[in-house]
C-alpha cells in the first residue's frame, strides 16, 4: 500500500460514512410531515430541520471548505434560529448538495493533503483531524435524528434496517 492507497482508502470510508447517515436521515424524514420536521421536544432544543441545517453547514464548513479549499461562508446561528418550515424536498436538496461537494472535495485529497494544517471554527488541526471531526458529528446528529423521528411516531416508526438472520442478530 501506498500514499495514494491511503488517501484513496480515507476517501472512500468518509464517503461511505455519509452515504450511510444520508440513508437513515431520509428514511426518517420520509415517514414524518413537513410540521413534523419542525418539531421541537422543548423551545430550546433543536428541530430536525435544523439538523439537517446544520449537517450540512457544517459539511461545508469543515469538508467542503476547510478539506477542499472552497470558500466558508457557513452563518452557523441561522442553522439554529430557523423555525421553518423548509420543505422536505428543499431541506433534502440542501444536504444532497452538501453531501456531493464534500465527495468531491475528498475524492481530491492526497496523503500530503491529509497532513495539511488548517485552522477551523477557530481550531487547529489538520485536514485528516478535519474529516475525524466532521464524520463523527454527523453520524451523531443522524442518531438524534432518528430519536427524534421515533419520539414522534412511537409504535408507526418503521426502521431503516432490521436483523434477519442469526449472524445479523436476529
Amino acid at each position: 500500500m501506498d500514499a495514494k492507497d491511503l488517501s484513496t482508502a480515507v476517501a472512500s470510508e468518509t464517503n461511505r460514512r455519509l452515504e450511510a447517515s444520508v440513508r437513515k436521515i431520509r428514511h426518517c424524514i420520509d415517514q414524518l410531515s413537513d410540521d413534523q420536521l419542525w418539531w421541537r421536544p422543548a423551545e430550546p432544543m433543536n428541530s430536525i430541520g435544523n439538523l439537517v441545517l446544520h449537517l450540512s453547514g457544517n459539511l461545508r464548513q469543515w469538508i467542503v471548505a476547510g478539506v477542499g479549499g472552497a470558500i466558508d461562508n457557513r452563518n452557523r446561528p441561522e442553522e439554529f434560529s430557523e423555525r421553518g418550515p423548509i420543505a422536505r424536498d428543499d431541506l433534502l436538496a440542501l444536504l444532497d448538495l452538501a453531501v456531493n461537494d464534500s465527495r468531491e472535495a475528498l475524492d481530491g485529497i492526497t496523503a500530503e493533503s491529509l497532513l495539511r494544517p488548517l485552522r477551523i471554527q477557530g481550531f487547529e488541526l489538520t485536514a485528516l483531524g478535519a474529516i475525524f471531526d466532521s464524520i463523527p458529528h454527523f453520524g451523531g446528529h443522524t442518531q438524534e435524528i432518528v430519536n427524534l423521528t421515533r419520539q414522534q411516531l412511537g409504535d408507526s416508526y418503521r426502521f431503516e434496517w432490521t436483523p434477519s438472520t442469526a449472524e445479523e442478530g436476529e
